[in-house]
């Protein structure tokens, strides 16, 4: 199975209320980092692998980026316009290449849940498997490998795992409370959902229009042997809150975005 042939589940609908310094006016998925959205780079990381059908699931100010889309054509390019009484013409003066995308855009419902969404997008996977994850988080995850991965072991549903570092620094404490050792940033035991999901269509039977992805069918599907994990150890980054945006913003402006998979 070709990734060019796998469609990509995109979530962007959510409200992003702890980022509501860059929210108010916008989805989160279309909060910039450096010069481009969040949501674009998540579709260069996908397209680095040959990804190229994308569908998003849009709820909380949606036509934000329904009109990104529309202007894509010209998105970061120089024009001249030509205007006459018979009407525009516009003159790209750079040759910057495109993206060999296609996009679909779906009205979820601004209050849909995160497994709602997905459920109300079925109509558009034409195929028995489709990646997905949400729009707020990038990392050099093998999207190919775990794909391969997926389907190697014929389950419903594959997840990535992450085992990201403390963000608090890590007290080894000793007798009488001495504090023996003191770790920053030091990785736990604990892996989390990483959020990049490779799903075959069975999971429609797990979903319905007002469930929570991650309560109910996840938790469905583990206790049935149908989810399995792929351990990702590189780099992965949320964007849960403003200090998240700055970080993302700071190792963007220095060079050290490990997520830059492509090349421009």
């Amino acid at each position: 199975m070709r990734p060019a042939d796998v469609p990509v589940v995109i979530l962007c609908g959510g409200l992003g209320t702890r980022l509501r310094e860059e929210t108010e006016t916008r989805p989160k998925p279309m909060v910039e980092i450096g010069h481009a959205p969040i949501l674009w780079h998540i579709m260069k990381i996908y397209g680095h692998h040959g990804f190229r059908k994308f569908v998003l699931c849009l709820g909380y100010k949606g036509h934000v980026v329904k009109q990104f889309f529309r202007e894509f054509e010209i998105w970061g390019k120089d024009f001249t316009m030509e205007f006459s009484q018979d009407g525009g013409h516009i003159e790209h003066r750079n040759t910057r290449p495109g993206e060999p995308w296609e996009v679909t855009l779906c009205e979820t419902g601004p209050d849909t849940m995160t497994g709602g969404r997905i459920f109300r997008i079925q109509q558009y996977i034409k195929n028995d498997v489709f990646m997905a994850t949400y729009g707020d988080g990038v990392g050099d995850v093998d999207l190919t490998a775990e794909l391969g991965f997926h389907l190697a072991h014929g389950k419903v549903a594959t997840l990535t795992a992450i085992n990201p570092p403390s963000r608090f620094g890590v007290l080894d404490l000793g007798d009488h409370d001495q504090v023996s050792r003191f770790r920053e940033k030091a990785q736990h035991d604990n892996w989390v959902n990483g959020g990049f999901y490779v799903f075959h269509r069975r999971v429609f039977d797990y979903l319905d229009p007002d469930c929570v992805l991650e309560q109910a069918p996840l938790e469905r599907l583990s206790q049935d042997g149908e989810l399995v994990a792929m351990r990702h150890r590189g780099c992965w980054y949320p964007m849960d809150t403003y200090r998240d945006y700055q970080e993302l913003n700071r190792l963007w402006a220095e060079g050290q975005a490990g997520w830059k998979i492509w090349d421009l």
